[in-house]
């Protein structure tokens, strides 16, 4: 028993393998894909069935179909009454015809139910896509609707040229009615000389045009 357990330790530390072990390696690798597997139940594109059984919903849903089918009941019919005896193929009570309208309606109405699924699915994403759309349109416009009211709130505190012009003529007034009254009599000027006016008229008389 000792010389196989030193076997088998040489073996291991070598990296010799069993083939059992190397099966499980094998199966363990990701860079190799695993065999198809053999499946007794057809498989399909449900994306095209999908597809398909919308375009025959849509064309069960029309006119043309309603025609059609009008068209081959009343040849089915005709021809198996008008139509000699052993030429009819499908004889009074028409069990033949019923079980091909049976058969079309039990087809029909799965289509038409995937179909309005389908649907379904198309308009809930779409209403979420909306509902998104909509949050994020409203949160766009309350930012900017606070963003407008602090700039108007700025701009309430913002002094314009013809405020400060407006103020610097009072202050400037101010001052030619104090040197009047401080010093006018030893000068000899009056309030209303102009050598004591500080800030004079504005030559336009109006206010300024480019202020914004």
């Amino acid at each position: 028993m000792a010389p196989e357990r030193q076997g088998r330790e040489r073996a291991h530390a070598s990296g010799e393998r069993t083939p059992a072990g190397a099966t499980a390696t094998a199966r363990a690798r990701l860079d190799q894909p695993l065999p198809r597997r053999r499946r007794l139940v057809p498989e399909w594109d449900a994306e095209a069935f999908g597809k398909l059984s919308e375009q025959i919903a849509r064309f069960i849903g029309t006119g043309r179909f309603i025609v059609w089918m009008t068209v081959v009941v009343v040849l089915w019919v005709g021809w198996n009454v008008a139509m000699p005896v052993h030429l009819r193929f499908d004889k009074y009570p028409f069990i033949l015809l019923t079980l091909a309208l049976s058969l079309q309606a039990s087809y029909a109405a799965p289509l038409i139910l995937l179909a309005q699924n389908r649907q379904a699915d198309r308009d809930r994403v779409n209403l979420e896509q909306d509902r998104q759309q909509n949050e994020r349109s409203i949160a766009g416009t309350e930012y900017l609707t606070r963003e407008v009211a602090a700039l108007r709130m700025g701009l309430g505190e913002v002094a314009t040229r013809d405020w400060i012009r407006s103020e610097l003529q009072d202050l400037a007034r101010d001052l030619d009615g104090h040197r009047a009254n401080g010093h006018g009599d030893e000068r000899g000027h009056g309030p209303g000389d102009g050598r004591h006016r500080v800030f004079p008229a504005d030559p336009d008389g109006g206010r300024d045009m480019d202020d914004r």
